[in-house]
């Protein structure tokens, strides 16, 4: 469980920056649907890119520590998940968005439970090494 949070923390930092920036170098060509928005939302998805890539970074931090900080790891999972509750918020005020919005909200919906529940991995294994247990909770012989 430990290593499954460490990946996923990298992971989900990784690919933030890396949206985060695609959103800053392409402005609205980054998302779908809105084109030709027009400067005054160009400036708001190229800041946000800067936001999102700097939420990466944060995760990022997160998974660069030992062990991996839980309560991190829950503060970072409930942004995530109000960003998927913001989308809900979105499709229930102003209709159906593009079709990938719509993916994203699943993921952001169905992944942010997925880190709350495998937060406090990495600290427990740590705890559990330090105090000399093995994975079965029995005490190390040290053979």
């Amino acid at each position: 469980m430990a290593r499954t949070l460490r990946v996923l923390t990298w992971t989900m930092g990784v690919a933030c920056v890396a949206i985060g920036f695609f959103h800053i170098l392409l402005g609205n060509a980054a998302m779908p649907g809105i084109a030709d928005a027009g400067p005054t939302v160009g400036s708001f998805g190229r800041f946000m890119g800067a936001v999102f890539a700097g939420y990466g970074a944060a995760w990022i931090q997160a998974a660069r520590q030992t062990p991996v900080p839980a309560r991190t790891v829950r503060w970072l999972a409930a942004v995530l998940l109000l960003g998927g509750l913001a989308r809900v918020l979105s499709l229930a005020v102003d209709g159906r968005p593009h079709g990938f919005q719509l993916v994203l909200m699943v993921i952001e919906l169905g992944l942010a439970p997925v880190y709350l529940l495998l937060a406090d991995a990495d600290e427990r294994a740590h705890s559990s090494a330090r105090r000399g247990i093995d994975g079965t909770g029995v005490q190390a012989t040290g053979v």
